[in-house]
């Protein structure tokens, strides 16, 4: 686990984290890496558990004031 990104996707959808996973690695194979790039999109874009806000909308904030 890296990000908790399948974790999140996973409680989401109400399906097991670690199938999440399964398939995610699956996907950056056969895709040539393009499922990395969604996973690191994901990371920036989808807040954390608790949070009101994501990394990239903390950042945007920031950078406003």
């Amino acid at each position: 686990m890296i990000a908790g990104v399948c974790a999140g996707v996973g409680q989401f959808f109400g399906i097991d984290a670690n199938l999440v996973r399964i398939v995610f690695a699956v996907l950056t194979v056969f895709s040539a890496g393009a499922a990395a790039l969604v996973y690191l999109l994901a990371w920036v874009v989808v807040p954390e558990e608790g949070e009101s806000g994501s990394i990239a909308e903390n950042y945007l904030d920031k950078k406003k004031k």
